[in-house]
């Protein structure tokens, strides 16, 4: 049995200077032009996502962050509260 990996279409208009941009990187490292926008539009998708799930801080925002892990506010009336009142509702106590 074959094992046939599943493709898709993509199709772009692009202006003229970008697909002889694309052409010229592509001849540089010896590949297909769409295998050189395919690999290069699968890098950029791998960074943006990677960037997306990243949590950028600046140093006076780490330092408030580690400020507040490490002396955390006491705990509010009201959650304290709800807490029981979760225990109470989820028979935890």
């Amino acid at each position: 049995m074959l094992d046939e990996k599943k493709t898709a279409r993509l199709e772009a208009r692009l202006p003229a200077e970008v697909h002889t941009l694309l052409k010229e990187a592509a001849d540089l490292q010896g590949r297909s032009l769409s295998d050189f926008v395919v690999a290069s539009a699968r890098e950029a998708a791998e960074e943006a996502i990677a960037r997306s799930n990243e949590i950028r801080l600046t140093q006076a925002e780490q330092k408030r962050f580690a400020e507040a892990i490490l002396n955390p506010p006491p705990v509010a009336p009201a959650l304290r509260k709800a807490m029981k009142n979760r225990e109470r509702l989820l028979d935890l106590a």
